[in-house]
């Protein structure tokens, strides 16, 4: 199987009652690339996230993950399957009751057989690589910035060196400079692990600076799904309104 292959939808469909939130959504995810998945909010992105973790289920249309369909997983295969992923939710969800490194560490504890002084020292590698200090891990992330607690949060999210890693809205309430920081080590981190980013955002700068393929949801479905600077650069009216829409002037590609 080829990497192009990790993370398939195919026609995809899910309704909330009256609402229908995904219609016929069908996308490749190609492995070892970040693809950002933009949006105005109701689109439908948070969706693709929780179906693809089985939170949810679709009404119809299939996804597999390495291959394998998650219709019909066990309760016992669902929680197999989301060891593969780590998660960078929108508002970090950590543990203010805990510090820095014990959040990190947290899922070491509970899906890694490592003893204790190995769990430390691969939560202070993982802490480190995202530019947060063996000084800061000794606090609790409500001491800490908005911007370091996303880098502890995601630090927490590669911390099981897993195969995908999704990231809800990752520079959602910070100020542009540090959002610009945040979008300098998503690119760096996915440069140096090889690792399948999967983002999920309405910020079309962080899309421009981080992407690699770029999906963009609309009322439900999927207007273009391409390499970025194909996408953003569409002449296609319906793609084009939201760009520049939600950019307020030029996109930048680097």
């Amino acid at each position: 199987m080829s990497d192009a292959d990790l993370i398939r939808f195919d026609q995809v469909s899910k309704r909330f009652g009256a609402k229908v939130v995904l219609d016929q959504v069908s996308f490749v995810l190609p492995g070892g690339a970040t693809t950002v998945l933009v949006g105005p909010s109701g689109a439908g992105k948070s969706t693709i996230l929780r179906l693809l973790v089985g939170l949810t289920r679709p009404d119809s249309g299939q996804i597999s993950v390495g291959g394998v369909p998650l219709a019909g997983l066990s309760r016992d295969g669902l929680m197999e399957l989301r060891k593969r992923f780590g998660m960078l939710f929108q508002e970090g969800a950590l543990f203010n009751s805990m510090t820095v490194l014990d959040n990190v560490a947290f899922p070491l504890l509970h899906h890694s057989a490592l003893p204790l002084a190995a769990r430390r020292e691969r939560a202070l590698e993982k802490l480190a690589a995202v530019g947060i200090s063996a000084e800061l891990a000794g606090r609790t992330p409500d001491a800490l910035s908005g911007g370091q607690r996303k880098r502890v949060g995601l630090a927490r999210a590669i911390a099981l060196d897993p195969e995908i890693v999704l990231f809800d809205e990752p520079t959602a309430g910070l100020d542009p400079v540090t959002s610009a920081a945040i979008d300098a080590l998503i690119v760096d981190i996915g440069g140096r692990l090889e690792t399948t980013f999967l983002v999920i955002t309405h910020d079309v700068h962080s899309c421009a600076a981080i992407a690699d393929y770029v999906g963009l949801l609309h009322d439900g479905t999927l207007l273009t799904f391409g390499e970025r600077d194909q996408v953003l650069t569409s002449r296609d009216p319906a793609v084009r309104q939201f760009f520049d829409r939600q950019a307020q002037g030029p996109l930048k590609l680097v």
